[in-house]
């Protein structure tokens, strides 16, 4: 001990290779490998004569802990027991790994123990270890969310939930702290579904990734004005919530929003839709005309969703009414004056559709005044959670989701989206009740989406959308055909054979 004094070697000194040179401690962290040093090799003409032995240690994840070293002078006649000295550093650095993994064991029961004994029903309580992850919940909390198992705290909280309680939790054995006892309270009713920023209020799932909090930002900002706004985004983004959040926050949050999807309307029809007819204009018309959806609008918001199927005979129409803010019906000889927010959204890309001739370039400037990207799901997988939490709460699903299947949804690449998420999750719920299905079963259903969403690639945008609307109205009349065709305004007859058509029986 003296002569590591006098080197130096003491505790609370920094022995990195960017401080002393060479060293077994320096190297076995940078490394993170044993290694043993001998004499010459240091760096260090101090260290030139002693041996040194180091190993690293590592936690359950593979992060290092820290270093196990063993340093003796040369002539301690140690020397030739150099092999036998690292073998026994490594051996040692594994018995601490296996040891720390028991205490954790230990220490996880533990906490079960001190959740098993709570017993007050009225409140929300949950369990955390030293890290504040969440290794336990009571039956209240499991009753209003669902999957809290494994997530941090402050991940969990959110805007929902803030801490009312905190308690530490010391083990019973080694004295340590282990853990926390914690006490939720609602920040908000738990009956609304809303979540609130600051000055934004945005109906649906917000979660923590960085990607849509820029999205929200630039909603906040563009909501306080009049300007035209474009979303782009692939199927299944929330693009038409996102149009709701912009029109809520406006200054014409009392006017109309009226959504349309231009791919989902006949190319014969859609003249009429978006600019209404006059009396008589044609057969079939009702007497006493139609107006479009642009006047249905007027003091509020249009959405025109999918605006890159509008056919090309009705862009130079749109285009008028974009420059002159006023409408003629169609057997209309006098224009009306409208007071509409214009917001479109598609999920092919705009300015591909104007070099192939599909797109006016005039309207693209018209429509392309402020571009909001959604992010795709696999670009914000950290929010998965909050999506499968507020599908359990909103439908009602007592169930909690271990943290192997929710790693499985988080690491599937959701070509679907938001919408495949959770008619994945519909399937879950259908199938399994308040039971959880094995990986194996979840597994199962991901393929067989992604084998229906490549036969759906062959089908034209409009069929895939009258699909998929057949597949919700099912959905809704519980498999009733006779409910089903009198909601579509279809018959019995041409209902059967649509379903045959798109597979759905």
């Amino acid at each position: 001990m003296k002569k590591a004094k006098e080197i130096n070697f003491l505790e609370g000194v920094k022995w990195t290779e960017e401080e002393v040179g060479t060293n077994a401690i320096g190297m076995a962290l940078r490394t993170r490998e044993p290694i043993t040093v001998v004499g010459f090799d240091h760096y260090a003409i101090a260290s030139h004569q002693w041996v040194c032995s180091a190993a690293p240690i590592y936690d359950e994840n593979k992060e290092l802990l820290g270093i196990i070293d063993m340093s003796y002078p040369i002539h301690h006649g140690l020397s030739e027991a150099q092999d036998h000295v690292l073998a026994t550093i490594v051996a040692a650095s594994y018995t601490i790994e296996q040891q720390l993994r028991f205490q954790q064991k230990e220490d996880l029961l533990e906490l079960f123990r001190h959740g098993f004994q709570i017993e007050d029903s009225t409140s929300y309580s949950v369990i955390c270890d030293e890290q504040e992850n969440i290794v336990w919940a009571n039956d209240r909390l499991r009753s209003f969310c669902s999957s809290t198992i494994e997530q941090p705290l402050q991940q969990f909280c959110q805007r929902m939930w803030k801490v009312s309680s905190k308690v530490p939790i010391f083990s019973s054995v080694y004295g340590h702290l282990i853990g926390y006892k914690i006490t939720l309270q609602k920040a908000q009713d738990e009956k609304s579904l809303s979540y609130s920023l600051p000055s934004f209020r945005f109906d649906g799932v917000i979660g923590t990734s960085s990607s849509f909090a820029a999205v929200l930002q630039s909603c906040s900002k563009v909501a306080k004005t009049d300007v035209t706004v474009y979303i782009a985004g692939e199927t299944g983004t929330g693009k038409e919530l996102v149009a709701r959040a912009i029109h809520q926050n406006s200054l014409r949050k009392d006017g109309p929003f009226v959504a349309i999807n231009c791919g989902a309307i006949p190319k014969e029809l859609i003249g009429s839709e978006l600019f209404g007819y006059a009396e008589g204009a044609f057969t079939g018309a009702k007497r006493t005309g139609y107006a479009g959806k642009f006047v249905q609008a007027h003091g509020g918001t249009i959405f025109l969703d999918e605006i890159g199927e509008i056919p090309q005979e009705m862009q130079i129409a749109l285009l008028r009414v974009l420059q002159e803010r006023e409408v003629v019906p169609i057997g209309g000889a006098k224009s009306i004056p409208v007071d509409v927010r214009v917001i479109t959204a598609t999920h092919r890309d705009l300015y591909e559709l104007v070099k192939e001739g599909k797109l006016r370039e005039d309207l693209f400037y018209r429509l392309y005044v402020y571009p909001i990207q959604l992010p795709a799901l696999r670009e914000r997988k950290e929010d998965i959670p909050f999506f499968v939490d507020y599908y359990c709460r909103k439908n009602g699903w007592n169930v909690c989701l271990p943290h192997s299947i929710m790693n499985l949804l988080m690491d599937y690449h959701w070509p679907g989206n938001i919408r495949e998420l959770f008619n994945v999750l519909e399937r879950m719920r259908i199938e399994y009740g308040d039971e959880v299905p094995t990986i194996s079963k979840v597994k199962s259903m991901l393929i067989g989406l992604e084998d229906s969403r490549k036969k759906g690639e062959e089908l034209s945008y409009r069929e895939q959308t009258e699909r998929e609307q057949m597949m919700n109205v099912l959905r809704e009349t519980k498999g009733n055909i006779s409910k089903m065709a009198e909601q579509l305004g279809i018959s019995r007859s041409t209902c059967y054979r649509k379903l045959k058509k798109y597979k759905l029986i």
